[in-house]
């Protein structure tokens, strides 16, 4: 039986309010610095923690994967649980891993801060959504939503160059600031969320959506989009930082991607209202592998000025092209599971940390076995291509199933 009171909480009828949501706003916006600041300080970590990019890069690589695997399990164990308890233990546990990492002496030592704030990150994740869904009326679940999982999209334009810029005295400073932030979350969750309950599941419901082989492969999808982005986000100063060599550049130029994936997703928002899911993420499939290929021919061949402004249409096209992605694919991913949309969604959590963890983790092995940095925009290429026949053939199926 749900504890709330929607009244109370402002959460229903014509007086909507994102009261409720706001600390869940702020716990997404830490996890969301969390998720891209690293991304900037590669030869900073590299440096301190005497290994190389490649290795430093992992750091991302182990987070995403340990929550890949540990999200639906963890998710299903504490289904059971008061709610509100589960978010505050679950960001408790991202907060300690992040400190972890911040006070590491050695690589070992932030390696295991990395699973530990991975654990709970990946719990938050597998809860916040079904505790939003349940507090708030059908009509308004799409904006509370948005609401909640836009924390992501503000760290990637604000507080990644925040980070980024008190990270250039020393690159823990990040992790301690994703700790303080983390922490406000938590008391304000404890004051202020509604308790909730919620009936408990088995980890049997939440895979029984994978007995569908065409949404499996629209899971894959998720997961080639983001492995194909952060084969090259996780190296993106190894890649850019050659031809913007200032210290102040990459944070602008992170700052820049944030924009453009919030930029992204706004637009592809409105626009699958207008027309398909489909369509809109085909255009952006398609659109993401010719960003790869010419940015990787450009910054390869042409000359150094050249390069590097190409360089920049690249990355920002790249921002526009992967915040633009996620609103159609889960629209589509939605559609083909209407009456399972909740556990297709934590699913799809699973398979954007699973992308996440793979993309870092094939981009070390490409730099590790030779590949030059540019190099690792044909590797994107590939699993794009790789993605968009996967997605065409998802797509063939799915009105297969509906003729």
């Amino acid at each position: 039986m749900t504890e709330t009171r929607p009244a109370d909480a402002g959460v229903s009828g014509p007086g909507f309010s994102y009261r409720p949501f706001i600390w869940l706003a702020v716990a997404t916006f830490s996890m969301g610095i969390d998720g891209y600041v690293l991304a900037g300080l590669l030869p900073q970590i590299a440096g301190d923690l005497e290994v190389t990019p490649a290795a430093a890069g992992q750091l991302m690589s182990v987070f995403a994967f340990t929550a890949a695997l540990a999200g639906p399990v963890l998710g299903t164990l504490t289904s059971r649980w008061e709610r509100r308890t589960t978010i505050a233990l679950s960001l408790s546990v991202f907060v300690l891993g992040n400190v972890i990492v911040g006070v590491a002496t050695n690589y070992p030592i932030a390696l295991s801060g990395r699973v530990v704030a991975a654990l709970g990150g990946s719990l938050l994740n597998a809860v916040v959504t079904g505790y939003v869904i349940a507090l708030t009326p059908v009509e308004h679940h799409g904006k509370a939503l948005s609401f909640v999982l836009g924390g992501w999209m503000t760290a990637t334009a604000l507080g990644v160059p925040v980070g980024l810029v008190i990270g250039q005295s020393s690159w823990r400073l990040p992790m301690i600031l994703v700790a303080v932030v983390g922490t406000i979350a938590l008391v304000g969750i404890m004051l202020r969320l509604p308790r909730q309950h919620l009936p408990g599941g088995t980890l049997i419901d939440r895979i029984r959506p994978l007995g569908q082989p065409r949404l499996v492969a629209g899971l894959l999808v998720t997961t080639g989009i983001l492995c194909g982005s952060y084969a090259c986000f996780t190296y993106a100063t190894l890649i850019l930082g050659p031809h913007f060599r200032a210290e102040w550049a990459m944070i602008v130029i992170m700052f820049g991607y944030g924009v453009a994936s919030m930029a992204g997703n706004a637009v592809t928002g409105r626009l699958v209202d207008k027309f398909s899911a489909i369509r809109v993420l085909t255009v952006m499939l398609v659109g993401l592998l010719l960003n790869a290929v010419l940015g990787m021919v450009a910054l390869m061949v042409a000359p150094l000025a050249v390069a590097a402004v190409w360089g920049l249409i690249w990355f920002f096209a790249a921002g526009v092209g992967n915040g633009g992605a996620a609103v159609p694919q889960q629209a589509r991913l939605a559609s083909m599971a209407p009456d399972s949309a909740a556990i297709v969604m934590a699913l799809n959590g699973s398979a954007i940390s699973l992308g996440s963890a793979l993309g870092s983790g094939v981009g070390g092995v490409a730099l590790t076995t030779g590949s030059s940095a540019n190099g690792l925009l044909g590797v994107s290429a590939v699993i794009l291509a790789v993605t968009v026949l996967l997605h065409l053939l998802v797509t063939r199926a799915t009105k297969a199933a509906a003729a």
